[in-house]
């Protein structure tokens, strides 16, 4: 059993003691059910109570989960781990958000008075609030009738409100989450509708053309539709990987210059073509959201030139003026249009098509034509304050 405190000026310094360890122990981020489980017994002793129990919502605020209990004989505890909130002396509590003292074990169908040590009859219900909004409720149990003194009750109901301030804390710390996990769900499946699912469209859409090529026995039109079919599955399984790439390790956190300049280093290494980085702008400023889409683009851009220019040489160049970022990909490679006979052509497509609604997400717009001297210019400009971002769904 707790040995309660007895007189006013050790009260007083107990309080203090417990409400500066309180509000250290939210500052340090500390675990929140073992933060109350941690300063039931403090409270228990500083009201001289027999025992105490601390509750706190359920999901659906309709019940109260024992989190933590002093003194609670094993049986009561399993019996009473989940209550209805409007029970007895916690549910005026939690109905009310005042400290409420039940008069003997009738008053609080927890039954936990029976249970307690020295057979305590008697409650006090202390809400656990911030700013309104009820999170839980603790529990002391005491032998005698007379409930704590006003000053104690006060004490009582500090502690209570900085115990509602760390669960307040905790509910909005899983919203957050809550949010970030669907937001970055719902970043995902616009990934995957505007890559993989429109190539699939294409490739749903050239399989009956192959079987009526099949069906009259025309070779030629059925190995022009296999290889239309098997480039774009090709481009599907290759933005399906940069989409799983893309959220196991994002865009690098040194930013767009850096990301590109690594790029820069890899792609000769990787596709036989020399690629010059011309950048004008110097250091750009940019959210985290724009350098992703503008890194895609040029991605995706340099991805075309590997694939299906036919290039000797690449140019990757970047600007800012007027408030417009530019982002421009020039090859010496075939031109414009896709390669005649380039199996990969349709999916080429589809993956400008993407580009383009990266360039609108930015708010800004895509340009693609032929290159002075010959090859292909794409021309990335966009505005450098960030617009909110459209939903390209």
């Amino acid at each position: 059993m707790p040995t309660p405190v007895r007189t006013p000026a050790a009260r007083h310094e107990a309080a203090g003691g417990i409400l500066a360890e309180i509000t250290a122990d939210l500052g340090a981020g500390h675990d929140l059910e073992a933060l109350l489980r941690r300063f039931l017994l403090p409270v228990v002793t500083l009201a001289g109570a027999q025992a105490g129990a601390v509750r706190v919502f359920c999901d659906d605020t309709q019940r109260l989960r024992l989190v933590g209990q002093i003194g609670l004989a094993a049986d009561v505890v399993d019996a009473e781990r989940v209550v209805d909130r409007h029970c007895g002396v916690c549910g005026v509590a939690a109905d009310e958000q005042r400290a409420a003292w039940a008069e003997g074990a009738t008053e609080c169908r927890l039954q936990a008075t029976k249970a307690a040590a020295g057979g305590c009859a008697h409650v006090l219900a202390v809400p656990l609030t911030h700013r309104g909004r009820m999170l839980g409720v603790y529990n002391l149990f005491f032998e005698t009738a007379e409930p704590p003194a006003a000053g104690v009750q006060a004490v009582l109901r500090a502690v209570g409100d900085l115990l509602g301030l760390a669960l307040d804390n905790a509910r909005l710390e899983r919203e957050n989450l809550r949010a970030t996990v669907l937001a970055q769900r719902q970043q995902m499946a616009a990934e995957v509708h505007d890559s993989v699912a429109q190539t699939l469209t294409f490739v749903k859409m050239r399989l009956p053309l192959l079987q009526q090529a099949i069906e009259e026995g025309s070779a030629a039109q059925a190995l022009r539709y296999v290889g239309d079919v098997r480039g774009a599955v090709g481009q599907a399984h290759a933005s399906l990987r940069e989409i799983l790439t893309h959220y196991r390790a994002p865009i690098d956190p040194k930013g767009l210059l850096h990301a590109l300049a690594d790029c820069a280093r890899e792609f000769p290494q990787r596709t036989g073509v020399a690629l010059e980085v011309v950048n004008r702008a110097g250091a750009i400023a940019l959210s985290a959201e724009q350098e992703a889409q503008a890194f895609h683009v040029v991605r995706e851009a340099l991805a075309n030139v590997a694939q299906h220019a036919r290039a000797h040489r690449a140019w990757l160049w970047l600007d800012a003026r007027d408030g417009e970022v530019e982002i421009v990909v020039e090859d010496d490679g075939a031109g414009t249009g896709p390669v005649a006979g380039d199996a990969g052509a349709a999916a080429t497509h589809h993956g400008l098509a993407i580009m383009d609604e990266r360039a609108r997400r930015l708010g800004g717009r895509l340009e693609i034509g032929a290159r002075v001297g010959g090859g292909t210019r794409v021309r990335l400009a966009f505005p450098q304050a960030a617009p909110a971002m459209q939903d390209a769904r």
